[in-house]
């Protein structure tokens, strides 16, 4: 997880632009307009109002600027400008700058890819408190990019980011807790760092949460809680908790049992690449519950899995010499 636990990087609301940029009355006014035009869409408008107060030398702009480049907001999308201009923005002092040009670092995008240079800019953020850079200096530690791998040290940032109500943050307190990497295992302490994500819409969190319910780990067991989790998750796209969904439906736990809703969740999951969810769902078309039986499409569904691994998968298609 980088920032925003996968990659995304994180911004400030324009809105803020008014409280932190230049003072007068023409200003402000611009600024509105800004933060009016980037919520409705219009970037091209939006970037006429924030690249000049760049030019000038404020930070949240060449900030603001820097990610406009990186997304491609408002103009041509330049990872090199967006260094650019985070470099200006992070030199002034800008934490979410710093932030993200460690980032464009790590990722080799718009300057050589350099580990080392992308902790320095993490550490420089993380250490003005900001949230994702903390994450972010955590998972360089779990990893051993750009400094010698050290798990207590990781769980160490990722308890600063968590405990300022990061969800990433949070989760991977909770992960570290779960798997003892850094820290005693303590399933109770992980359960309580994934519901205070959960609880923030963080989908793995919510999904590690229903394991947790499934299993009785760290709280006792309860399929109903589970359910719920995992279709919070499962509801924003989160494929292990499409895939464990489908199997709560198919086992009838914690829901009344229906196929047709286990073939509904184990697609979904199946179709985003779930090889576990497309084994299911090649079961559930050999054997005609939920659907239609439909051997060829079964015979698809298991040579996808097969594909990626699965040893169900292998292990059906050897018996029906479909390999």
């Amino acid at each position: 997880m980088k920032g925003a636990f996968e990659g995304a990087l994180q911004t400030i609301p324009l809105a803020l632009f008014a409280a932190m940029l230049l003072s007068g009355t023409a200003v402000a006014e611009s600024i509105e307009d800004a933060d009016e035009a980037y919520r409705r869409g219009d970037y091209e408008t939006a970037l006429r109002f924030a690249e000049p107060l760049a030019d000038n030398g404020d930070r949240v702009a060449q900030y603001r600027l820097g990610v406009m480049y990186e997304r491609g907001k408002g103009l041509p999308q330049d990872y090199t400008a967006a260094a650019m201009w985070y470099r200006r923005s992070a030199d002034q002092g800008s934490a979410q700058g710093q932030n993200n040009l460690g980032y464009l670092y790590e990722s080799g995008w718009g300057v050589p890819q350099d580990y080392a240079e992308a902790m320095k800019w993490y550490r420089i953020s993380a250490d003005q408190g900001y949230g994702l850079a903390q994450l972010n200096v955590g998972n360089m530690y779990s990893n051993g990019r750009g400094v010698t791998k050290n798990d207590v040290e990781a769980v160490q940032w990722y308890r600063k980011a968590a405990e300022q109500g990061h969800a990433a943050g949070q989760f991977m307190l909770g992960v570290s807790y779960e798997r003892g990497r850094g820290i005693a295992n303590d399933d109770a302490e992980a359960v309580r760092w994934y519901r205070r994500a959960g609880e923030q819409g963080f989908a793995r969190a919510q999904t590690n949460l229903g394991v947790m319910y499934t299993q009785g780990r760290g709280v006792g067991r309860d399929d109903a809680q589970a359910v719920r989790w995992y279709r919070k998750a499962a509801d924003q796209g989160d494929v292990r908790a499409q895939a464990n969904l489908g199997y709560m439906y198919t086992k009838g736990r914690g829901v009344a049992k229906d196929d047709a809703q286990a073939v509904r969740w184990y697609r979904k999951a199946a179709e985003q690449g779930d090889a576990r969810a497309q084994t299911d769902l090649g079961v559930m078309y050999r054997d005609g519950r939920g659907v239609s039986p439909d051997q060829a499409a079964a015979l698809q569904w298991f040579r996808k899995a097969a594909e990626q691994g699965d040893t169900r998968a292998k292990t059906i298609l050897r018996a029906i010499g479909g390999r």
